[in-house]
């Protein structure tokens, strides 16, 4: 009797590029980090939280972080965002004291004390020269004529976010399919929102300071007063602290036109790009320090020079840790990707004696 064979199942190649699942590209485990499949959930699953690597080994994010950080050319994002920055500077001082004047009838004077407190972060060039024409600005307009122009001190100002609204969607990979209006509206929103955020970070240390001295000239008992100083530093510090990370979750929140945003309070990358940008401002200022070489160089715009390097500076380390996120992100769908690629192969049918 002749030995019949049944025809094995057909197995599909494990190097196919992609098919797709109820309308979902489904891509192979070997996909490179540039696969739209992967920005595909990127930008419609976000993670709940970024801590939670799922077995993804750090060194693995890092190295994804360094091959997008030059293919999204952030070096050269970074420059367009510190031009924005600088361009968006006043025009975003002159509405946050119009919106502190609506309170306060001295809002220059009481602003101008607020920004004193760059001088942490920003070199004492470029800030002495921003206080020079902030003065210059408030003194040629009544108030009156600032709050009239509110308006269109916010629309100026708005150029710096729409530019890192930008900048975050190429990190995403992802094109912007917002109407120009409401880009443009979002972007003088958040702006708003940042300007305030910014101004209550300079008074909680303001605050920190002036309660600080309160004790000290209040107070009898030394051992109390230091104490209680502080304490005082250490709340206002604590509490500039939360609200710069805050800062960083409004712009990566509202900055990346994603299908879907997940708001996160602290994640990788803001905590990178936080301590880096604090460390980066501190080397600056240590090397203005050592070799001011600006001015000679530059002259007269030597100021402007250094503020649009602390500028450039601030714009990498925000662009830095997007990238993080991103790449955490998308490893984490390459992962999920691989897992439903995964399909066990039934086994071979052995021939049947007859």
């Amino acid at each position: 009797m002749p030995r019949h064979r049944t025809k094995p199942p057909h197995r599909q190649s494990p190097h196919l590029s992609q098919k797709k699942t109820i309308g979902l590209p489904i891509a192979t485990p070997t996909k490179s980090a540039a696969d739209p499949t992967i920005w595909y959930l990127v930008s419609r699953s976000p993670l709940g939280s970024l801590w939670n690597l799922q077995g993804i080994p750090w060194t693995t994010v890092a190295l994804r972080t360094w091959k997008s950080f030059l293919a999204d050319n952030l070096l050269g994002r970074s420059a367009e965002l510190g031009f924005y920055f600088l361009f968006a500077l006043f025009p975003t001082l002159v509405s946050a004291v119009s919106i502190l004047g609506l309170a306060a009838r001295s809002a220059a004077d009481i602003y101008v004390k607020l920004l004193q407190y760059l001088v942490l972060v920003v070199p004492s060039q470029a800030l002495g020269t921003v206080l020079e024409t902030f003065n210059q600005t408030t003194a040629a307009a009544t108030r009156g004529k600032i709050t009239f122009g509110l308006v269109a001190a916010m629309w100026s100002a708005s150029v710096g976010f729409s530019a890192i609204q930008e900048a975050l969607n190429t990190v995403y990979k992802v094109t912007d399919t917002r109407p120009y209006w409401r880009a443009r509206l979002s972007a003088i929103g958040v702006t708003i929102l940042l300007a305030l955020l910014i101004t209550l970070i300079l008074a909680s240390m303001l605050g920190a300071d002036y309660f600080s001295h309160l004790a000290h000239h209040v107070l009898v008992h030394p051992w109390i007063a230091h104490t209680l100083a502080f304490l005082f530093n250490l709340a206002g510090w604590s509490i500039a602290t939360t609200l710069l990370t805050l800062s960083f979750a409004v712009i990566y929140y509202f900055g990346p036109d994603v299908k879907r945003s997940q708001w996160r309070w602290l994640t990788p990358g803001a905590a990178v790009g936080i301590l880096g940008w604090l460390f980066a401002s501190l080397g600056f200022r240590l090397y203005l320090h050592l070799f001011n070489s600006y001015t000679a160089t530059y002259g007269s715009l030597g100021a402007v020079t250094i503020l649009l390097m602390w500028f450039y500076i601030t714009g990498l380390m925000l662009l830095l840790g997007a990238e993080i996120n991103s790449e955490i992100e998308a490893a984490a769908a390459e992962q999920r990707l691989a897992a439903a690629t995964a399909i066990p192969q039934p086994e071979s049918i052995q021939p049947q004696q007859i």
